[in-house]
């Protein structure tokens, strides 16, 4: 398992609703713990490590010190939003890009726990964007696509780079061809459903 960069198709392949909390799924969340800290990440979200489905991790501190801290939420969902906040945000699968993204302010978010148990909280500033950013993820939109028109002609440069370094490694056998890798993702929504 690693944390996939823009532009590998699994960050815009929309993930499944978790039906089953099983032994395979707690050894993926244990993995994308350890994933989240390596890249000094709050939260790590399915589709970054192409798993196709809805769940988060997160440990809003950054701080693998702190596992009192770390959460893993299973298809949630923002029930409320209020207000607006406009800062700066980066990615794992976008490394070193930074740019100011706007989003609300305070949210009402609901989720399952590891237990199976709902959970709703309200989270606002930093908590609240992590939330939405990795939600996003679970849908498939990334934070690029949330940007302003400056910061997106701003971040030009750097996508282009991005793209460019994917396709060299497909080019070189280093990472399969899109089809490849959505027959792959396709694959393990069938096993897992």
């Amino acid at each position: 398992m690693k944390i996939d960069q823009y532009p590998h198709p699994a960050l815009r392949h929309a993930g499944r609703p978790v039906s089953t909390i099983d032994k395979e799924f707690h050894l993926n969340v244990g993995k994308m713990k350890e994933l989240m800290y390596e890249a000094r990440g709050l939260a790590l979200a399915a589709p970054q490590v192409a798993l196709p489905f809805q769940f988060i991790v997160m440990n809003i501190t950054g701080d693998a010190n702190q596992p009192d801290q770390e959460e893993v939420f299973v298809n949630p969902r923002i029930v409320e939003r209020k207000g607006i906040q406009e800062d700066e945000e980066g990615c794992l699968s976008f490394p070193g890009l930074y740019q100011d993204v706007r989003r609300a302010k305070t949210i009402k978010v609901q989720a399952y726990d590891l237990k199976g148990q709902l959970i709703e909280r309200v989270a606002s500033d930093l908590e609240a964007r992590a939330w939405q950013h990795e939600i996003d993820h679970l849908n498939g939109i990334l934070f690029i696509d949330m940007m302003g028109p400056l910061a997106k002609l701003a971040a030009r440069k750097s996508l282009k780079s991005f793209e460019k370094e994917f396709r060299v490694g497909q080019q070189t056998g280093a990472i399969p061809a899109d089809v490849e890798i959505e027959k792959v993702l396709a694959t393990i929504e069938k096993q897992m459903s």
